[in-house]
């Protein structure tokens, strides 16, 4: 009878390292846990919207002065001297224009038709403004009713009364634009301070207006 000898056990699977009860699984080394994270961006996005009115803010005031600046650079003044001599020589009437305008007034334009006025034919004025406010008031003087700068700035114009400027009467008008108009007469001569400025401005305008000098 034959012996069958001993049979080696047969060899398992060694088993894998159980984790201990209660042990979290650690980050490998160097890895940021999502905790972290999460507050990192938490952080970040509260930096970010706690900076946005600021840079808002700061870029307002930039266009704000840029602005400004920009509309100073712009405004071209001129002397009317050269231009209300001519008139005052050319015309056959006393030409009044503004005179004593405190330096906020800033004289923008000026421009007369004696130059190529005959003898004795009519002759008108123009001088325009920037005012205190930042608003156009223009100033017109002429010794015809029909002239174009005149029929601009009266016709379709709606009246609406008389007002006082420094104890002379003026004719208070709106015209077709909404604006105000100041016109007085003189006999033949006509005088008119409209633009868009507000009323008061507009008559410190009117206010100024005395003889020119030649």
């Amino acid at each position: 009878m034959t012996e069958v000898g001993p049979t080696s056990p047969r060899p398992t699977d060694r088993p894998e390292s159980p984790v201990a009860a209660g042990t979290a699984e650690q980050p490998p080394a160097g890895a940021t846990s999502p905790a972290v994270e999460r507050a990192n961006r938490m952080s970040a996005a509260n930096m970010i919207r706690s900076l946005v009115p600021l840079v808002v803010i700061c870029l307002l005031l930039v266009a704000w002065q840029a602005f400004r600046a920009s509309n100073e650079e712009t405004v071209r003044t001129v002397d009317p001297t050269a231009t209300v001599r001519l008139a005052v020589e050319r015309a056959g009437y006393e030409v009044p224009a503004p005179a004593g305008l405190p330096e906020e007034y800033r004289t923008t334009s000026a421009r007369t038709d004696a130059g190529f006025a005959d003898e004795g034919a009519p002759v008108t004025l123009e001088i325009g403004y920037l005012t205190p406010s930042g608003e156009f008031a223009g100033f017109i003087v002429s010794d015809d009713a029909g002239a174009g700068p005149v029929r601009a700035a009266l016709e379709g114009a709606t009246d609406e009364g008389t007002v006082d400027v420094d104890g002379d009467p003026w004719t208070r008008l709106t015209t077709e634009r909404g604006e105000t108009a100041l016109t007085r007469e003189a006999g033949e001569v006509v005088l008119v301070v409209t633009g868009s400025a507000p009323d008061d401005e507009l008559r410190e305008v009117a206010a100024a207006v005395r003889p020119a000098q030649g």
